[in-house]
């Protein structure tokens, strides 16, 4: 696992502990104890942390959310990654866009686009389009998670279901080779299965970071997704399995 991704799981482990010591992650990770306090160090930066004796914990959480702190991590490549995607969008499209932060910037990126048509189960995306964007929105709501600021339910996903987008364009935690598209929660997971099949065309945007990065439980199979928007090229066997399953593969500049 490489930096991106751990500072990832940091902040994930961190979001459902609230604290976690030195040792305990380098122990999940398996990295030295060293390697550890170099990834807190830059999520220290960062403003996402504050290190506490022998560990870290999240700041306060009323200044600043999990999802605001995933916003922040790695959000170059996101942004670029963002705007490579949104040069695929046309006027008066339907999309459907999940709840990551890549589709969040990617939001802003389509602002100006014209008569488009937008089903998100993000509160934030959606905020941010009402805000920017002359978009017909649409939310697919029901019970939400505040930590991801979104909706995973049944609720959602039938709503959602009742659409049929030109693209679909969603996010993930890990791309395997052999499994296909990756995520740590079984409810982002269910969303996802439920609602990508619906879509003329289904696009992921993932950061390098997330090519052979460990996830739970599959979100998507190779088959279901058309793109992969990165930044960087993958590695040979991403490669492979996506010419194998005629998955194209952008790199943003």
């Amino acid at each position: 696992m490489n930096q991106t991704a751990r500072l990832d799981a940091i902040l994930s482990a961190l979001s459902d502990q609230g604290s976690c010591t030195i040792a305990d992650l380098a122990a999940a990770f398996a990295v030295s104890e060293e390697t550890v306090r170099r990834d807190i160090r830059r999520l220290e930066q960062n403003g996402a942390v504050r290190k506490v004796h022998g560990g870290v914990r999240l700041r306060d959480r009323r200044a600043e959310a999990p999802w605001r702190q995933r916003l922040n991590v790695n959000a170059e490549a996101k942004k670029r990654i963002a705007a490579c995607a949104a040069d695929l969008i046309e006027p008066g499209m339907i999309l459907l866009l999940d709840s990551s932060t890549t589709a969040f910037w990617m939001a802003r990126e389509i602002a100006s686009v014209t008569n488009l048509t937008v089903i998100t189960n993000s509160l934030e995306t959606a905020g941010e389009l009402s805000a920017t964007s002359d978009a017909r929105l649409f939310l697919a709501g029901g019970a939400v998670n505040t930590t991801y600021r979104a909706a995973f339910g049944a609720e959602a996903a039938a709503y959602a279901n009742r659409f049929v987008p030109d693209l679909a364009v969603f996010s993930i935690v890990a791309i395997d080779a052999a499994r296909g598209f990756l995520d740590h929660e079984p409810e982002e997971a269910e969303y996802a299965r439920a609602v990508l099949p619906n879509a003329r065309k289904t696009i992921c945007l993932a950061d390098a970071s997330k090519f052979e990065a460990p996830g739970r439980i599959i979100a998507a199979e190779w088959s279901q997704v058309d793109l992969i928007v990165t930044d960087r090229t993958p590695s040979p066997d991403i490669a492979t399995a996506a010419r194998e399953s005629r998955t194209d593969i952008l790199v943003a500049d």
